[in-house]
């Protein structure tokens, strides 16, 4: 698969954030927390990304939360800030194995055709309920990892996608208090297979061919977001602007949509709501 590239800045502030480089980040505040599970001389950990490479946080607190899915439930992100600052870098930002943002999420739901121009381009009915579909875990990758081009299809194609990882375990949450269930925002790549993804109404096995989908290459906690639909994403395909669009064109909000997926089903600390774009 070619590379893709995605994007996404605060407006008015052109700031790259992407999958297939090192210098990835978002920024949305005058201070930045971005942390990153990765592999680093066969150890696998996770660390706080500085100027100067990643902060190695997992060394310290691995015996209490063995990784960046327990720092999460535990609401032990303040700590991970205070032995960062403690440390200091051991790994340059090229020098590690990027794994998933979270490795193994709890659950991984999706929104579908939740761009208001995608939906007119594609000719969609504009629907009451948001589109629902699940990811696998095991079609999440690193960043900068190679995509699994599958052998039943030529039909690969890329989505850039803003992705949201849930921070604070809740049912029924209402729209008013969704973004305080929120720990942090990423990138994803929602790489689908265009045939299969067509093969009947469901969409879902184009969705979910093992090492398809990039999550990362960090998670920027939700304090340096405060308003997710401020953000403006952009994907590159080999150096050119293939998708560039308002968070703000969502049909349905982020609130929206963790009120709607939390009406059904308990959200946990490390599941991830994907494609907000």
């Amino acid at each position: 698969m070619a590379a893709a590239k995605l994007a996404f800045a605060r407006r008015g502030r052109a700031l790259p954030n992407t999958l297939s480089a090192a210098n990835t980040h978002i920024i949305a505040g005058t201070r930045t927390m971005r942390i990153s599970t990765y592999r680093y001389n066969g150890t696998t950990t996770y660390g706080v990304v500085s100027e100067d490479g990643f902060i190695d946080v997992g060394g310290d607190l691995g015996g209490k939360y063995p990784g960046l899915l327990e720092v999460i439930a535990a609401g032990a992100l303040d700590e991970v800030a205070r032995t960062a600052e403690r440390r200091s870098p051991e790994a340059l930002l090229d020098e590690v194995t990027y794994l998933p943002v979270i490795p193994e999420p709890g659950k991984i739901i999706a929104a579908g055709l939740n761009y208001e121009k995608h939906r007119i381009e594609t000719n969609s009915p504009k629907d009451a309920y948001v589109t629902l579909f699940i990811r696998l875990t095991d079609t999440l990758l690193g960043h900068r990892q190679p995509v699994l081009k599958p052998t039943v299809s030529n039909h690969l194609d890329f989505e850039g996608e803003l992705a949201l990882v849930i921070g604070k375990a809740g049912r029924g949450i209402s729209e008013a208090d969704a973004l305080s269930h929120v720990a942090g925002y990423t990138c994803f790549n929602d790489v689908s297979v265009r045939d299969w993804q067509s093969h009947t109404g469901q969409i879902t096995p184009g969705k979910n061919f093992p090492a398809s989908g990039p999550l990362g290459p960090w998670l920027v906690t939700a304090d340096e977001i405060p308003d997710p639909a401020q953000l403006t994403l952009t994907t590159r395909l080999n150096g050119e602007v293939v998708q560039n669009a308002p968070t703000n064109d969502l049909i349905f909000s982020v609130s929206e949509i963790i009120a709607y997926v939390s009406a059904f089903t308990p959200l946990a600390p490390g599941d991830v709501i994907l494609r907000f774009g």
